[in-house]
């Protein structure tokens, strides 16, 4: 199973635990990297990750995505198909990196892409041709476990 956790998936575990939604996705991304460890599931990284963690003004957080993202398998890069791709969904309203990622994730044959917007979850279920499924953390955990 491929897995593409867009950056504020990566990023969750190091949120500021104030809710308990906060908390438990933390926790579900914590599992999901242990599972990438154990060799369960295959993460998926990308120039577009790549290039949004290194915009991150905190060190730590800038460490720990590159930490997660050393953990891929393979990297995705940007080509102009992936760009045509992102720019189709667009006009869902979805914001041009989240397009871009999500262009990326079905041109790395990613089976989830796993985030923890749930703005950009809804946006993406409205596009009816999308080639991986958008998840939360604890969904995707929900999957797994099914198998």
């Amino acid at each position: 199973m491929k897995v593409y956790l867009d950056m504020c998936a990566i990023q969750r575990p190091l949120d500021t635990p104030n809710q308990v939604r906060i908390l438990l996705e933390a926790e579900a991304v914590l599992g999901l990297l242990a599972l990438c460890e154990a060799g369960t599931i295959e993460l998926i990284s990308s120039e577009a990750l790549m290039y949004e963690n290194e915009q991150n003004p905190l060190d730590i957080r800038r460490e720990y995505g590159y930490a997660v993202l050393a953990r891929a398998t393979c990297t995705v890069n940007v080509t102009p198909d992936v760009q045509e791709r992102a720019s189709q969904f667009l006009r869902y309203g979805i914001k041009p990196l989240d397009a871009l990622h999500l262009a990326l994730a079905e041109a790395g044959q990613a089976d989830y892409f796993c985030t923890c917007d749930d703005r950009l979850r809804r946006q993406a279920q409205r596009v009816e041709s999308l080639a991986v499924r958008v998840v939360s953390p604890i969904e995707l955990i929900q999957e797994i476990e099914k198998w």
